[in-house]
């Protein structure tokens, strides 16, 4: 069973920056597709980004590109969503997910993935 668990959260003020990370068990993860949602109260889990097991292809949702990163430490089977320049607007609960993707595709859509961690609170104030 595929287990995600996500650690990093915290509170920043506006413009500062912060690291999750997320600890992947349970499977080779090399044909996976990995990525990170957000939730605030009241609203849908929308895309944050999303990224292969091996790291070759990434894909990030417009309002977090050019100030996040997403990466993968094969070896340490840890996702990690670097952010910078931290906006209120970032405020939520992100979560880990994954996918088996044995095509490479990377997916935008919460429907898309059937492993969720439990999440991780990131505020940041103005």
């Amino acid at each position: 069973q595929v287990q995600l668990v996500e650690s990093g959260g915290g509170y920043v003020q506006a413009g500062g920056s912060l690291r999750l990370s997320c600890a992947a068990s349970g499977r080779t993860f090399s044909r996976y597709a990995m990525g990170w949602f957000r939730q605030v109260p009241g609203k849908e889990r929308d895309f944050v980004a999303a990224v292969t097991w091996l790291g070759r292809s990434t894909y990030y949702a417009n309002s977090v590109k050019g100030r996040f990163t997403i990466s993968v430490d094969n070896a340490k089977n840890t996702l990690y969503l670097r952010m910078n320049m931290l906006k209120p607007e970032d405020t939520a609960v992100y979560y880990c997910v994954a996918v088996e993707s044995s095509t490479g595709s990377l997916y935008y859509s919460n429907k898309a993935y059937n492993y969720w961690g439990q999440g991780t609170q990131v505020t940041v104030s103005s």
